[in-house]
């Protein structure tokens, strides 16, 4: 049997196949679709500090190859995350990562605390990329410096895997990598989605109340490629590929590239059991073409 297992920072996964938050849920949703765990880990939607509702409708948007969102981080808030969603998540024997969204600087920390006094999770991802959040999001990945005191904030507040998310949506990716590595991230996962629009023509009106969102699916694929191979050759430190994924060959795309494990997304709306699939095709290709260790394929990418 080949070896799928990859480590990010001290979490030894079984397998690079993780679920991209805010596709997923809280798992608990998909349970009865897939063997949760059959996969790497899963990563939660974001959890702030305060229960959040989220943008107005409509916030979806469906577009040729892929689609708009603008939830706008609608979640249960920390303590509603605890009490109804943690149980279940501490059940599962895969890794459980908590997506964290903040207003603030210090509510990074703040829900990152009142997790770790709960316990049952085996890390974290910095959302400071979400490209439809007015208060945070973005702004806070924008500027090296600033994602650099996001991260030692939360840093300060666990122990645990410190995964920071990044947006394509700046102009040198590779350098907010750096500053997160160097504030003490374990990893970085990117890409989050693209800021897009679209128009109904019979309306003549935006098809999201907020007017942009974030385009994800098959369509940023090779973006999310090309970012990946920037800031694999920027940091020493791992990095989660995000971006179109649809198949096994796309995941690979990805580790070939330097990408040390990948999440899937949109994909789960389209085939709930995708990325459990995902985990068995990796295996068949391994066994094919004699690879016994799923880390010989990584950064194995011939510029010559």
């Amino acid at each position: 049997m080949s070896s799928l297992s990859v480590t990010i920072g001290q979490l030894k996964l079984s397998n690079p196949i993780l679920t991209a938050s805010g596709t997923f849920g809280y798992a608990e949703e998909f349970s009865s679709l897939l063997n949760l765990n059959r996969l790497g880990g899963v990563v939660t939607k974001a959890v702030s500090y305060e229960p959040k509702a989220g943008n107005h409708f409509p916030r979806i948007a469906e577009t040729a190859c892929g689609m708009l969102n603008s939830i706008g981080l609608a979640n249960t808030g920390v303590k509603n995350f605890i009490k109804n969603k943690l149980p279940f998540l501490k059940s599962l024997t895969t890794a459980v990562i908590v997506n964290v969204a903040g207003k603030t600087i210090d509510e990074f920390a703040r829900v990152i605390e009142e997790i770790e006094d709960a316990g049952g999770v085996d890390g974290y991802e910095l959302n400071v990329s979400c490209p439809n959040v007015k208060e945070g999001g973005m702004a806070f990945g924008a500027k090296p410096e600033i994602t650099a005191v996001v991260t030692v904030k939360a840093r300060s507040a666990t122990n645990g895997c410190l995964i920071v998310k990044l947006s394509p949506n700046v102009t040198l990716i590779g350098e907010i990598a750096c500053a997160a590595e160097d504030a003490g991230a374990d990893a970085i996962s990117a890409i989050n989605t693209l800021v897009g629009m679209a128009i109904d023509i019979n309306t003549r009106r935006p098809k999201l109340a907020t007017v942009t969102g974030g385009l994800s699916g098959p369509a940023i694929k090779p973006i999310a490629i090309a970012k990946i191979f920037e800031i694999t050759r920027s940091v020493h430190i791992p990095v989660i590929g995000i971006g179109g994924i649809m198949n096994y060959q796309d995941v690979l795309e990805f580790l070939i590239t330097g990408a040390t494990a990948i999440q899937v997304g949109t994909a789960n709306f389209i085939d709930p059991p995708i990325a459990e699939q995902l985990v068995n095709d990796l295996e068949q290709y391994c066994q094919q073409y004699n690879i016994e260790d799923i880390n010989d394929i990584i950064g194995s990418i011939e510029l010559a």
